[in-house]
């Protein structure tokens, strides 16, 4: 009795044996065939609710329906697998495929972009997405690709504005010895020296507990991230200035774009175009939204002449004669 129990137990496990080398095989020879998917990973610190990683959700809808489940992206949100500029050097290296990141954290990798960190550079929303969506943006999208990064698309990211804690903005001579934060970008530095504050770049992680500890008087975002970050928890002013519109980007490592086929190509830029159409539609209505939640909350808008601050800031384009962004900066101009 005992051996039949033995030679029946064999029996299961060599069945279960065979049936799993059945499986594997079968399971490889469907991922070396033609019906196999393609996966691109894309990593960004925004969390689930921001529009820009709404508008990369929509772009990965719309990848798997034009190329049938062919050719599809994990998205990655939060800063799971890195901060913004780690993503940017994983493109480089190849270890991911796609980051969002902004113009401004562009500038260290290609310095061309640094062109829209000048203040006041666009004369109202009409101006910049007539740019954008021009000859002009489309060169701005590849002028990275000996740095090994590509950009697929932009995103809207609205205009930076002034918000601060105790101290209202309204005009330049109010910024006279405040601490504002800056992103890491030469020409946001610049640009609050030039209007007589004293620029402090500070990781936007890092933001909320400097704001309420006294480390800086002051920031500058746009309205949905002021929202998002609960800066408007800590500060009472928001000054809608607008002295810069700075886009984000989404980027594709420069390596792995050259790796998919023509078909690919077309498939995921044409995802990724829709995917801008449609966040931007998303960005105006949060942008609006979030001002009437802050305010709301008690924040005081203040009304400014924005013609002071372009004013103040007029040197920073003189400064740039006869630099590389010169050109740029004419053809942005003229683009009107």
């Amino acid at each position: 009795m005992s051996k039949s129990i033995s030679f029946f137990a064999v029996g299961i496990c060599v069945g279960v044996l065979v049936a799993s080398l059945v499986y594997a095989l079968v399971g490889r020879a469907q991922s070396d065939g033609g019906d196999r998917s393609r996966v691109l990973k894309l990593a960004h610190g925004l969390d689930t609710k921001h529009p820009v990683h709404l508008g990369m959700v929509r772009m990965k809808e719309r990848l798997d329906e034009l190329s049938g489940g062919r050719l599809t992206v994990d998205i990655y949100p939060s800063g799971v697998l890195g901060s913004e500029v780690q993503c940017i050097q994983q493109l480089q290296s190849g270890e991911l495929a796609m980051t969002k990141t902004s113009t401004a954290a562009m500038e260290s990798f290609i310095p061309e972009l640094g062109i829209f960190g000048v203040p006041y550079l666009f004369n109202n929303d009409t101006h910049f997405w007539k740019v954008l969506d021009g000859e002009i943006g489309k060169e701005l999208l590849e002028v990275g690709e000996d740095s090994g990064l590509i950009g697929l698309c932009y995103y809207d990211a609205g205009s930076r504005n002034f918000y601060s804690v105790d101290k209202p903005i309204r005009r330049p001579a109010d910024l006279k010895g405040m601490k504002i934060r800056v992103q890491n970008s030469r020409m946001a530095i610049a640009m609050i020296e030039a209007l007589g504050g004293s620029p402090t770049p500070i990781a936007w992680g890092e933001l909320y507990s400097a704001l309420a500890q006294g480390v800086v008087d002051g920031a500058e975002n746009n309205p949905p991230s002021f929202e998002s970050s609960r800066h408007f928890e800590v500060c009472n002013y928001f000054t809608p200035d607008a002295h810069t519109r700075v886009p984000d980007l989404l980027m594709i490592s420069a390596s792995i774009w050259k790796s998919l086929s023509e078909e690919e190509r077309r498939w995921l830029k044409q995802a990724a175009d829709d995917s801008s159409i449609y966040q931007r539609q998303l960005w105006s209505v949060e942008t609006q939204e979030s001002l009437k939640r802050v305010v709301e909350a008690g924040v005081v808008i203040v009304e400014c002449d924005p013609s002071e601050f372009q004013a103040a800031c007029a040197s920073i384009k003189e400064d740039l004669k006869g630099t590389a962004l010169e050109p740029w900066l004419n053809r942005i101009q003229s683009a009107d």
